[in-house]
């Protein structure tokens, strides 16, 4: 296997680009502003899906007319056995609700290792739907659980069962039945611990693979079940559904501030994920190849990811905004390679002078969908160790120019200014997830999360020059017996000093920080699509919309699924 050394060395030479700074690429904006690639978790795991030929079977489907009961999948990945436990329940319209601190949904559901027994299952039934409130062992890898779309699901049943297709353009609008609201791993609630899942699962190995399995297989259900409860409705009239319009829904997901301080607080796994994307923009950069099949690919991607933004449906004002942004910059850019484009190196550089934050990062999720074989690989190195070594020995005066070259960004904000220190980030006992604080108005913030890594750093620099004029000749460690509360963020800033990326270049604790910015960048990696903000703090967005369906596996397999298209069909002309 190709390693990760040899990869950086294939760019060296005298052709090669240097990657994109960390200044820029880690700048908050440009963050927020990522689009899905071919990088992406999704993406990546379904080509391992489809090319590995996984067989995934139903073993026990236990619906009554009403679509409630139980339905155990047996997947046969290349290294192991797994069942995929789906409890499907009533739920009221009045115990419907999407927030974490729901008590009942429609759908539960476990990622099991092994095979599911009777006695086993029972098991399962007394906890899985109970989620937060239950406890499961180490043999579940993955608890979720799903509401039912309120405008989709019974829509597009009554379609099937009266003989009709959903009308594409409804679906448009929301592309799901069932949205997730939750998908938990890495040890939670008994489950087997990430460590685990990484040595034992050889097929989940990879960052969330097996949280997006779920997802993937969550949509798979809702397609089944939708047609099962149409066609015990009226099985004179029931038509099943179209499989193009099958591969156009996805999984919705809602997810709010609780995903946020995962980014910053697993910095070698983000410098990871983003180094792989800098990495396949680099290689195509440099060793892209331009040629008429190449022009005539950019063209069709480019009018693709144009019609795919047209039709994303969103009320927020912002979000809009960005919408039009991206099909100002994408209708520029297809002038753009009209009239003179030749070299990727120039297109990224007029991107940069001519486009908005969003459009650049549009653009390079184009040019890594060019070159599969130049970026595909890079799969491999999604995972990172993540621990925070300190360097007793390394000398103060080493220590402060450590700062000072890798954290100017933090050393460049005022945080005596009005504001710079307005937000804090705590967990709240009520709603069970993160929350913002302002600190005028306010009571908590002795518990706050340590999230400012930037005023952490200022801190730190500060007491570190006093320090250094007085002890000019001593070491870290006897720094850390002289300011032993720094030792968190001194481990923090020598460990990312061998990083190039992983730091999030911007004061989270700002009055003006918006959260959505850190939600929109995982996203991006995951692989979503159509976000849709419901407010600063949480948002919805598409998964797995025009991915294969489980029946596609097996057959050829092209992986082209980016920025998926309304599909036109007999009846949604």
């Amino acid at each position: 296997m190709t390693t990760l050394a040899a990869i950086h060395a294939s760019l060296r030479g005298g052709n090669a680009l240097a990657l994109r700074p960390a200044d820029q690429v880690m700048n908050l904006e440009r963050l927020g502003a990522l689009h899905q690639s071919r990088l992406s978790f999704m993406r990546a795991l379904v080509r391992r899906i489809m090319r590995e030929r996984w067989q995934i079977e139903t073993r026990r489907f236990d619906l009554d007319e009403q679509g409630y009961g139980t339905v155990i999948y047996q997947v046969q990945a290349p290294h192991g056995l797994f069942n995929f436990v789906i409890f499907s329940d009533y739920l009221s319209d009045e115990e419907r609700n999407d927030r974490v601190i729901a008590t009942k949904w429609d759908l539960t559901m476990a990622l099991v290792d092994g095979e599911v027994d009777d006695i086993y299952l029972e098991k399962l039934r007394q906890n899985v739907p109970k989620q937060e409130a239950g406890r499961v062992d180490a043999r579940v890898f993955v608890l979720s659980r799903a509401n039912r779309s309120a405008r989709n699901f019974n829509y597009v049943v009554d379609q099937l069962a009266n003989g009709e297709q959903p009308d594409v353009s409804k679906i448009a609008e929301v592309g799901y039945l069932y949205r997730t609201t939750a998908v938990y791993g890495s040890g939670k609630l008994g489950m087997a611990d990430w460590e685990k899942v990484q040595t034992r699962y050889p097929d989940f190995a990879r960052p969330f693979a097996a949280e997006m399995f779920v997802c993937l297989m969550l949509r798979n259900f809702s397609l089944t079940q939708a047609e099962h409860i149409a066609k015990h409705k009226s099985q004179d009239s029931y038509q099943p559904m179209q499989d193009e319009i099958k591969r156009y829904f996805g999984i919705g997901n809602s997810t709010g501030l609780g995903m946020a301080p995962y980014l910053v607080n697993h910095p070698h796994l983000i410098n990871q994920w983003v180094e792989m994307r800098e990495l396949a923009l680099a290689r195509v950069r440099t060793l892209g190849q331009i040629d008429l099949r190449i022009r005539t690919r950019f063209q069709e991607l480019i009018e693709r990811c144009s019609l795919h933004t047209e039709q994303t449906v969103t009320e927020d004002a912002w979000q809009t905004d960005n919408n039009q942004l991206v099909l100002n910059d994408l209708k520029a850019l297809q002038q753009q390679i009209e009239e003179n484009f030749s070299d990727w190196n120039e297109l990224i550089q007029w991107s940069e002078n001519n486009s908005s934050v969003q459009g650049q990062e549009m653009l390079v999720s184009i040019m890594l969908e060019l070159y599969p074989e130049l970026v595909e690989d890079l799969d491999d190195y999604q995972a990172a160790e993540e621990f925070l070594d300190l360097d007793p020995l390394m000398p103060v005066q080493a220590l402060k120019s450590v700062i000072e070259d890798r954290y100017r960004w933090a050393l460049d904000i005022d945080f005596g200014a009005e504001g710079s220190r307005e937000i804090f980030w705590y967990r709240s006992e009520e709603k069970m997830e993160p929350r913002l604080g302002h600190s005028a108005c306010d009571q908590g913030k002795e518990k706050q999360m340590a999230l400012g890594v930037g005023y952490a750093v200022r801190k730190c620099y500060d007491q570190l020059s006093e320090y250094v004029q007085l002890h000019p000749e001593h070491t870290t460690a006897r720094f850390m017996v002289a300011r032993p509360k720094l030792r968190g963020i001194v481990r923090r800033i020598q460990s990312m000093n061998r990083c190039i990326y992983g730091d999030i270049q911007a004061n989270l604790l700002d009055r003006d920080i918006l959260p959505m910015h850190l939600l929109r960048a995982k996203l991006a990696f995951f692989g979503v699509s159509k976000f849709d903000p419901k407010s600063k703090l949480w948002v919805r967005n598409t998964m797995f919309q025009g991915a294969p369906l489980l029946e596609d596996i097996g057959k050829p397999f092209n992986d082209d699924w980016f920025m998926p298209l309304a599909p036109t069909t007999e009846n949604n002309h």
